[in-house]
């Protein structure tokens, strides 16, 4: 595209929309048509510009006046609880369900892996003595030792917040990092699966296993479904760079990383409740069958939430991502 002949063509038109914009007073209904005219061929003009011959200039003035002109057309945009219950209704249950095919193969490799990874250790007295010394073993291992007291070691509330802060951090960085291919987040949960197969080696060795698996249970399961999730999607994002399908490379990151911001904070939301479960449930004096029942629950309520709202908003065309009039134009692109 010659950019000179297409400023050329198109100058009047942009210097026409940017008077309507200036006007003080209210534009008539011929001029409001004008407006919307001019505004939706300026953002077709941004797209050609982006996509055939970017000129820092020109895509800046184009982009402020289709910034400009979309706020006059749609007016300001503010959150309300329309929006809150969308997402938690819609959005953010269809951008899971949608990632099942990257995040429940996640969920099983990784779950195989620290099985593998507590077996090894477990079997292997000589790879728990590279662990730490015999009587650290001892005293984190036996009963009422470090296993066991770390989830009352400090008030519950002040736990909850610090568990919670952690696994929301571990999250946004699967879901941001995937971008690098996704190499990092495979990292992320290996260092995951091998905190856990650690804890299920040791206690096993120590013949205690059930009383491990009673602490880690109740708050874990919705907690590892949540970084499961975090990864399948970081990962998902980053084979996106490599394979885009249809969509253009740049329309199909901004596509899948605009509905991975919106996942973090589902997901934040998902850990404040795993959170909770820890802080509270955990270290409580319910019986083990109860406190794990916890955490089934808490398990199933979020797949039914993901897999009958999510899936029947899939099925309605939810996506996941910002809606239409939200996002930046875009023209379609060539295979």
């Amino acid at each position: 595209m010659d950019l000179d002949v297409f400023v050329s063509a198109h100058r009047a038109e942009w210097d026409r929309l940017d008077a309507l914009l200036r006007r003080q007073r209210r534009l008539n209904g011929a001029e409001a048509d004008e407006l919307v005219a001019l505004y939706q061929r300026t953002a077709t003009h941004l797209s050609l510009v982006q996509s055939s011959a970017p000129d820092p200039q020109l895509t800046g003035r184009l982009s402020q006046l289709v910034a400009r002109a979309r706020s006059a057309v749609t007016g300001t945009r503010r959150a309300s609880w329309r929006d809150v219950t969308h997402f938690l209704g819609h959005s953010f249950p269809a951008a899971v369900y949608r990632a099942r095919h990257w995040w429940v193969p996640t969920a099983l490799l990784s779950t195989v892996v620290a099985i593998l990874l507590g077996w090894w250790i477990g079997t292997h007295p000589e790879v728990q003595s590279s662990i730490a010394a015999p009587s650290e073993l001892r005293r984190l291992t036996r009963p009422g030792g470090e296993y066991e007291t770390y989830y009352s070691s400090h008030p519950a509330a002040a736990f909850s917040a610090q568990v919670w802060t952690n696994n929301a951090q571990a999250a946004a960085m699967c879901l941001v990092l995937g971008i690098f291919l996704g190499l990092p987040v495979l990292w992320i949960l290996f260092e995951n699966m091998l905190n856990l197969g650690v804890g299920i080696g040791l206690m096993s060795s120590a013949g205690r296993l059930d009383t491990f698996l009673g602490l880690i249970l109740p708050h874990g399961l919705l907690e590892l479904t949540a970084v499961f999730v975090a990864a399948g999607t970081g990962m998902r994002l980053g084979w996106t760079l490599i394979d885009p399908g249809p969509r253009s490379r740049r329309t199909a990151l901004a596509e899948e990383g605009r509905a991975a911001v919106g996942m973090a904070i589902g997901l934040a939301l998902v850990l404040f409740v795993s959170g909770a479960i820890e802080g509270f449930v955990t270290p409580s004096g319910l019986p083990t069958w109860a406190r794990v029942g916890i955490g089934i629950i808490a398990e199933g309520a979020f797949l039914s939430y993901v897999y009958v709202l999510g899936g029947r908003a899939v099925r309605a065309g939810e996506t996941g991502d910002v809606e239409a009039s939200e996002r930046s134009s875009t023209v379609p692109t060539a295979a």
